[in-house]
């Protein structure tokens, strides 16, 4: 299945892109959706600890499931006061 990836921040600069589209088999979660984006963009592997993820703009765990034509997005870890 067919799905929309968005990297922000941090990742969109160690990646070197911000959209993907990617195909992913059915039943996939996040989780494998980063994991199969880490074999493309190593350098996005570091953050694997610290990403947080939105499946269709909601906030959503690792473990969510994703469906055909979700968009899913990653974001670094937010710093500041």
């Amino acid at each position: 299945m067919r799905v929309t990836i968005r990297v922000f921040a941090q990742l969109r600069d160690a990646a070197q892109h911000g959209v993907f589209d990617a195909d992913v088999p059915a039943g996939a979660s996040v989780a494998d959706v980063w994991r199969n984006l880490t074999l493309s963009y190593p350098a996005l592997a570091p953050f694997a600890g610290s990403v947080s993820c939105a499946v269709n703009a909601n906030f959503a765990r690792m473990s969510a499931s994703v469906h055909e034509g979700d968009e899913i997005a990653f974001l670094p870890p937010v710093s500041g006061g």
